[in-house]
């Protein structure tokens, strides 16, 4: 257990888990069954989705951060079972890319969880995984590493590490601790000797508002943080289900609130969480502004070309995100500095359901376009530095 409740918490809880929450499943389970059908979708995941928009609207981030394993714990534990399950099967070069490697970022409290070989590799990716900044890491999430970036690496044989950010998480950390931390974490990677136009960056949901969050400091660094000097641009970036404001007015929660795993409510929620209490209104809004890239006054993203080579934008066509995506894709196609962009909008899909494809450890779609735009990107650059 991660973190420790007292014992009048937990007998709330186990009165919650014992008498509401079962009742509350069963009857978003049929909700779920009923709208998937109608819209001629498989129900199988959007009943995963069912029981996670019951979690994530019953329980208070302190219950989930009790009931879930740390960051590091499912990072170790998925690294040893992956350590055994090679053993056995003694693939070829696996074994070198399988061991835990955890990385202390100074006095930020945040580490960096190597998958893959970081003393090989020539690309890396910084991933920051999603759970609305109040859960911690799950093993789709290490799943989804190893199977669309480390396997790419192998594929087109450029040796790929991937660096997880292991983040302070609400409500004991607000907004911008986690973004400071990420800003450590990728500078720890430029003073290691690792460049720019070597490196990815990206995430899923709160993990794209982070990655999102990264971007705008390059280009309008954070008032309260120091900004980050690029000596080029950065060779992608991957936002999936992005979260990246905190308007819940879009036709997408109005159209799939009630079958997405996320609705208004734990929007809303999360929104709190990761902000705090402000005094008035006015600090409010404020706070906003500076924390959602698509509350900016302004366009968070100008002389996006100069730090960034290429975005990949993914959402769900059946998620409440979805608007946020196309919002933030329209705005940077329309832009003077338009980088190349792929959106790729999903069509069978709803929020964030590459992690859910980690998570019953299989390649399904998501997980292919994601390695397939991976592959991509290293081989075009592969290609242009034999030609330079």
């Amino acid at each position: 257990m991660a973190f420790k409740l007292s014992t009048a918490e937990k007998v709330y809880l186990a009165l919650r888990l014992t008498l509401l929450t079962p009742f509350h499943i069963l009857t978003s389970l049929i909700r779920s069954f009923i709208l998937s059908l109608s819209r001629g979708l498989p129900p199988r995941l959007f009943w995963v989705c069912a029981v996670l928009r019951v979690v994530l609207g019953t329980f208070s981030a302190r219950q989930i951060q009790y009931l879930s394993n740390s960051t590091k714990t499912t990072y170790e534990t998925w690294m040893r079972r992956m350590i055994s399950k090679e053993g056995k099967e003694k693939t070829s070069g696996v074994a070198a890319r399988l061991k835990i490697d955890i990385e202390n970022l100074d006095d930020s409290n945040a580490s960096l969880l190597w998958v893959g070989d970081r003393q090989r590799a020539k690309k890396f990716v910084l991933f920051f995984h999603g759970g609305g900044y109040i859960s911690p890491l799950l093993p789709g999430h290490l799943e989804w590493c190893w199977r669309a970036y480390v396997a790419a690496g192998i594929e087109t044989g450029v040796e790929t590490a991937v660096a997880i950010l292991q983040y302070s998480l609400c409500p004991d950390a607000r907004h911008p601790v986690q973004l400071s931390q990420a800003i450590y974490g990728l500078s720890r990677l430029f003073r290691s000797g690792i460049k720019p136009c070597d490196v990815i960056i990206g995430g899923d949901s709160a993990g794209g508002h982070l990655a999102a969050q990264l971007l705008c400091h390059f280009c309008q660094p954070h008032p309260d943080l120091e900004p980050v000097r690029l000596s080029g641009p950065l060779a992608g970036c991957f936002l999936v289900s992005p979260w990246l404001t905190s308007r819940t007015s879009d036709p997408s929660f109005t159209e799939n609130g009630s079958i997405d795993m996320l609705s208004a409510s734990i929007v809303d929620k999360s929104t709190k969480y990761l902000l705090g209490c402000t005094s008035t209104r006015d600090d409010q809004n404020a706070a906003m502004k500076l924390a959602f890239p698509l509350d900016m006054e302004e366009f968070p993203f100008k002389g996006l070309k100069s730090i960034l080579k290429q975005l990949y934008i993914t959402t769900g066509e059946h998620e409440v995100f979805r608007d946020q995506a196309l919002t933030l894709a329209e705005r940077i196609e329309r832009s003077e500095d338009n980088v190349e962009l792929r959106l790729d909008i999903q069509q069978r899909q709803a929020h964030d359901f590459i992690l859910l494809e980690g998570q019953e450890e299989r390649n399904g779609e998501c997980i292919e376009a994601m390695k397939a735009w991976m592959k991509n990107l290293l081989l075009r650059d592969t290609m242009n530095s034999v030609r330079l």
